[in-house]
C-alpha cells in the first residue's frame, strides 16, 4: 500500500519573492514623445551648441537695446571714422587700436587724438559709428524679419495646408494651383513690386516674405494631412461627431508638430539670408537703419584697406546661418521616428 502523506497548512504559504530576479530585469524609463526627442537632441552635440549660441545671440540682440545709444547709430562722428578694433589689455595687432598702413602698424587712436578712455571693441565705420553697436542692432533687425517669416509660416502655412488637405477634391486642386502661381513668381520681383507701393525698408521686406514664404510649409502640411486624415483615430473622432476644427487642433496639429518645428528652423535662416541679400544689393533696409546686409554692403566698399568692416558682420551672419541649420538638422533627427535609438 502506498503511504499517505499529510500536508500541513504551512505547505500552502506563498513562497518569498526572489529579489534577484528583479535585479536582472532590463527596462527603459517611460518617456513622452517630447522627452524622448529632447533626449536624442542632447546627444547631438552640434545641435545643442547651436541652440546655446542662438539663445545667447537673441539675448544679446534684444537685451542690449536699452544700453545702445540710438543717437550714435544715426549721427556721424568724423573724428572717429575708420578706427580699428581696440580691446583694453589685448596686445594683438588689429585688436589693440593699430592698423597696418604702408606695411607698418600705426596706432590710429593716437593719430586721430582719440581720448585714452575712448575705444571701440570692433572698430568704427566710415562715419564714425561703433561697429559693435551696429552689428548688435543689425542682428536684432535680421532676427525680427526672421520671426515675422516664422509667424506667417505658422499661421498661413499651417492653416492653409491643413484646410487644403482636409477638404481634398476640387477645393484642394484650386488651393494648390494658387500656391503654384505664388511660388512661380520670384521673391525678388515681389520685393520690387512692394517697393513701388511701399517705401524701401523693413516693411517692404516683411510684405514680400508674407506673400511668398509660407508656400513650402503649406505644401508639406497638406501632404501630411492627406495621410493623417485616413488614420483610425481621426475616423473615430469624425464618427463620434467631432467638428473639423477640434479634430485639427487635437489630432492633426500634435502629429504635425515635428514637421512644423523642423520647417520653422529652416525658414529662419532663409529669411535672414534673404534680408541680408536685399539690403546688400541696396533694395532692402537703408540708412539710417542698419542690418547685417547693410553692414556688409558698407564694408565691401573699403574691404581692400579696411577688411575688418566687412569681416565682423560676415562672421555674425555666418554664425547665425550655421547655428540655425545645425539646429534644424538636429531637430529633424530628434523628431524622426526612424532615427530613434
Amino acid at each position: 500500500m502506498e503511504e499517505k502523506i499529510k500536508l500541513s497548512p504551512d505547505s500552502f504559504e506563498a513562497l518569498p519573492k526572489a529579489e534577484e530576479l528583479d535585479n536582472e530585469k532590463i527596462a527603459a524609463p517611460s518617456l513622452t514623445f517630447v522627452q524622448d526627442a529632447w533626449r536624442r537632441l542632447k546627444m547631438n552635440k552640434g545641435a545643442l551648441v547651436s541652440l546655446v549660441v542662438i539663445i545667447l545671440m537673441i539675448i544679446v540682440a534684444f537685451g542690449s537695446t536699452p544700453f545702445i545709444n540710438h543717437d550714435s547709430l544715426v549721427k556721424s562722428a568724423p573724428k572717429y571714422a575708420n578706427l580699428p578694433a581696440k580691446i583694453p589689455g589685448v596686445p594683438i595687432n588689429g585688436l589693440n587700436g593699430k592698423l597696418k598702413v604702408s606695411g607698418e602698424w600705426v596706432d590710429e587712436y593716437k593719430e586721430n587724438n582719440v581720448p585714452a578712455n575712448k575705444y571701440f571693441v570692433l572698430g568704427t565705420d566710415y562715419l564714425g559709428h561703433s561697429l559693435a553697436q551696429r552689428i548688435v542692432y543689425g542682428t536684432k533687425i535680421s532676427l525680427i524679419v526672421a520671426l515675422v517669416a516664422t509667424f506667417f509660416d505658422l499661421t498661413l502655412g499651417v492653416a492653409y495646408g491643413i484646410f487644403s488637405g482636409w477638404r481634398g477634391g476640387r477645393v484642394d486642386n484650386i488651393m494648390q494651383r494658387i500656391i503654384e502661381i505664388i511660388s512661380s513668381i520670384p521673391s525678388l520681383v515681389i520685393v520690387v513690386l512692394m517697393l513701388i507701393v511701399l517705401k524701401p525698408g523693413m516693411t517692404s521686406i516683411i510684405a514680400a516674405i508674407a506673400i511668398s514664404s509660407w508656400t513650402t510649409m503649406a505644401r508639406m502640411i497638406r501632404a501630411e494631412t492627406l495621410q493623417l486624415k485616413s488614420q483610425e483615430y481621426v475616423l473615430a473622432a469624425r464618427t463620434l461627431g467631432e467638428s473639423p476644427w477640434k479634430i485639427a487642433w487635437k489630432h492633426l496639429v500634435p502629429n504635425l508638430s515635428s514637421i512644423i518645428i523642423i520647417q520653422t528652423m529652416y525658414t529662419i535662416p532663409t529669411a535672414i539670408f534673404f534680408e541680408a541679400f536685399l539690403s546688400f544689393i541696396g533694395i532692402g533696409i537703408s540708412a539710417p537703419q542698419t542690418s547685417l546686409g547693410v553692414l556688409l554692403n558698407d564694408g565691401q566698399k573699403n574691404f581692400q584697406f579696411l577688411p575688418y568692416q566687412m569681416w565682423y558682420p560676415a562672421i555674425v551672419l555666418c554664425i547665425l546661418m550655421i547655428a540655425f541649420n545645425l539646429l534644424g538638422d538636429g531637430l529633424r533627427d530628434a523628431f524622426d521616428p526612424k532615427t530613434r535609438r
